[in-house]
């Protein structure tokens, strides 16, 4: 159990003496742009998964 407890303080000192942070106006802006892009793909998918479903829909129509 003590291996665990020094890995916990080990990693936090770590993190904050070792890990470059980046200022709150590029986090924010980071933010954003993860925020658009997760849109935009989402839209494409679901444009895709429209698409295949017409086009799977129709098919059963034909063999029907």
């Amino acid at each position: 159990m003590a291996g665990i407890v020094n890995y916990v303080k080990e990693s936090f000192e770590e993190l904050k003496n070792n890990v470059s942070w980046p200022s709150w106006a590029e986090a924010q802006s980071l933010t954003v742009l993860v925020a658009v892009f997760s849109i935009i793909f989402s839209l494409a998918i679901w444009g895709v998964d429209t698409v295949f479903s017409k086009v799977v829909s129709y098919y059963f129509e034909l063999i029907n």
